[in-house]
């Protein structure tokens, strides 16, 4: 489910990334890596525009789409993307922490990128422990055993799935809109104005109106929310575009919430599933 975020996401997260490094990773990679810590490298932003080639793997109920950098035998640290984004909201983030030695996996979430269902017949359900049953399956594909997991929006959603229900699969948590479960039988309970105002989509996207407005506006829609939702931020195209190819998959994807219902439904050949 889309969180409204309204900050310089691109800058709060390599301020996270010097976080991981002071704090969290700081101590648990002592297990893992073997090279002492250098300094961090001087990255100037914008001047990281993509990953090294892609890597795919089965795992769970999707084959997923993901971005590796960092030794194989770093501490391994999961970045967890949000909608309507994709992999490279951490493109500067992933080179500081692999240069302190960390093993970071940057997957596309389900919907996004070149993850893709693995059966034609599953459900096309992105309800919040799906989400986070996809990071565990992925970390099992992957062998690794625990990870630092990090993640904003939906994907600060599956972190903190994974933390709550495999707590011994997660040594460490960042989430950037904080602790985010959502609490179903609350879902009914409206915000304050301003905050009802920033989670328009839930609404919209319930609506078959919605459901062709993403079909047919699906990067007019995340331009949109991308301008709305960090109005300090300054994109050019081709950073936007960069992300907006994740959009075209075959399972396109929205969400919705109600008093009963709350997770993320996927669009597939006009058919609502999950």
């Amino acid at each position: 489910m889309h969180e409204a975020i309204d900050h310089d996401r691109r800058r709060f997260f390599g301020a996270a990334a010097l976080t991981f490094t002071a704090a969290e990773l700081g101590v648990i990679g002592a297990v893992y890596a073997e090279t002492k810590p250098g300094p961090l490298p001087a990255i100037k932003a914008g001047t990281n525009t993509s990953f090294a080639a892609l890597k795919q793997v089965d795992a769970g109920v999707l084959n997923v789409g993901y971005a590796e950098a960092g030794p194989a035998n770093g501490s391994p640290v999961i970045l967890l993307h949000g909608w309507p984004y994709d992999i490279h909201d951490y493109i500067e983030v992933a080179p500081i922490l692999a240069a302190r030695g960390y093993r970071v996996i940057v997957p596309h979430l389900r919907g996004h990128g070149s993850t893709r269902f693995r059966d034609t017949a599953t459900p096309r359900s992105g309800q919040q422990a799906a989400i986070g049953m996809d990071v565990i399956a992925l970390m099992d594909a992957l062998r690794i055993p625990t990870a630092v997991l990090a993640g904003y929006d939906w994907g600060g959603r599956a972190a903190c799935v994974v933390a709550a229900l495999w707590p011994e699969r997660c040594t460490g948590l960042v989430s950037v809109n904080d602790y985010l479960i959502q609490d179903i039988a609350h879902a009914g309970t409206p915000l304050p104005a301003k905050l009802e105002w920033g989670i328009w989509t839930q609404f919209y996207f319930a609506t078959e109106r919605g459901r062709a407005g993403l079909a047919a506006n699906r990067n007019d829609i995340a331009r949109l929310l991308w301008t709305n939702e960090n109005p300090a931020w300054r994109f050019d195209d081709a950073t936007f575009q960069r992300s907006a190819a994740s959009f075209d998959n075959p399972d396109p994807v929205y969400h919705r919430q109600s008093a009963g219902y709350s997770g993320i439904i996927f669009l597939k050949r006009r058919r609502f599933s999950g």
